[in-house]
């Protein structure tokens, strides 16, 4: 099987999606002509056109308030907004719009919009170096997607497309160039469908995006010493489909929850209190999480890295519920 991308896999999905359906179409600052910030839109002008692939004024809220509309209007929008922190400025719009029209309405509106948005940090600073898909993943009415290979990110990139409700797709910027498996052929991964990414029988490591892949290279590294991991990558927030974690506790009896955003009121907070809800007789000891400082991003380099969690936080995460 071929290898590629993240960036490319994105890449691939909206083509393919493009070229299937003549309502699906792009829209976002600097996309078109500039490629959008990241690159993953270089060259789609090209060959969509204008119409399809649209360059926005700098206003988040008109951005979203003019995807809305075209989903209500039977339109499959994409719209990308450069970093998940200019979101903040839109969320109204998904809040209170895209995310209830369905429900205000009884069914009899849908919203198939696709929010694309980077998140993750790169010395960009207290505003711009945020991890906040829990503002998202909180909301009914959302769904919220942040995958971490690039098999997933097309996967989940069509589906989400495809599918009649809003679903805001986070990619994280630090992995555009992460490499992996993708087939040629046409796949969808599933939304709402956690994946045992590394089967194992002591410790169980529960996370997601960035976070999921440094934990694939804890379990490897600690499989050395005879520590034999089972890593679960949640890959949807929203719907949150604990089955997997939940079979994997009563297996292991031990957890590490492990993500970049802060601690309190976290994913590692709902993924913690379900897990003694529905597997406390199986837990031997605390659960234990792994997350970011409780600061603002520093944009001194080395204060920002002792602020978010990396690979050898999971590794001594995991040690400690061994003991």
């Amino acid at each position: 099987m071929r290898t590629i991308t993240v960036r490319q896999a994105i890449q691939e999905a909206l083509r393919e999606e493009m070229r299937r359906d003549e309502n699906v179409f792009l829209m976002g600052e600097d996309i078109a002509y500039y490629g959008s910030a990241y690159g993953v839109t270089k060259g789609f002008v090209d060959e969509f056109g204008e119409k399809r692939v649209k360059d926005t004024p700098i206003s988040e809220t008109a951005i979203i308030g003019a995807a809305t509309g075209a989903a209500l209007a039977g339109l499959r929008p994409i719209p990308e907004i450069m970093s998940i922190n200019f979101a903040l400025q839109a969320l109204d719009q998904v809040i209170n719009h895209s995310a209830k029209m369905s429900y205000m309405f009884g069914g009899q509106m849908k919203v198939p919009m696709v929010l694309r948005t980077p998140s993750g940090w790169s010395q960009l600073a207290a505003t711009h170096s945020q991890t906040l898909e829990l503002l998202f993943a909180y909301i009914p009415g959302l769904k919220v997607v942040m995958p971490s290979t690039p098999y997933d990110h097309k996967g989940l990139l069509k589906s989400a497309i495809r599918d009649d409700d809003p679903v805001i797709f986070i990619e994280h910027a630090l992995i555009y160039g992460a490499k992996g498996e993708v087939p040629e052929e046409e796949y969808l991964v599933p939304i709402g469908k956690s994946v045992v990414r590394r089967p194992g029988k002591d410790v169980t490591v529960v996370s997601y995006s960035r976070m999921a892949m440094l934990a694939m290279e804890a379990a490897n590294d600690l499989a050395a010493e005879g520590i034999d991991v089972e890593v679960i990558d949640l890959r949807t927030l929203r719907p949150l489909d604990m089955e997997p974690v939940i079979e994997s506790v009563k297996k292991t009896n031990r957890v590490v929850v492990a993500e970049e955003g802060w601690k309190t009121y976290g994913i590692g907070a709902e993924v913690q209190s379900r897990i003694y809800e529905e597997a406390f007789d199986y837990i031997d000891a605390p659960v234990r999480r792994v997350a970011g400082i409780e600061v603002p991003a520093p944009y001194n380099k080395h204060l920002e890295m002792a602020a978010y969690p990396h690979k050898a936080n999971i590794v001594a995460a995991i040690r400690e519920v061994l003991k």
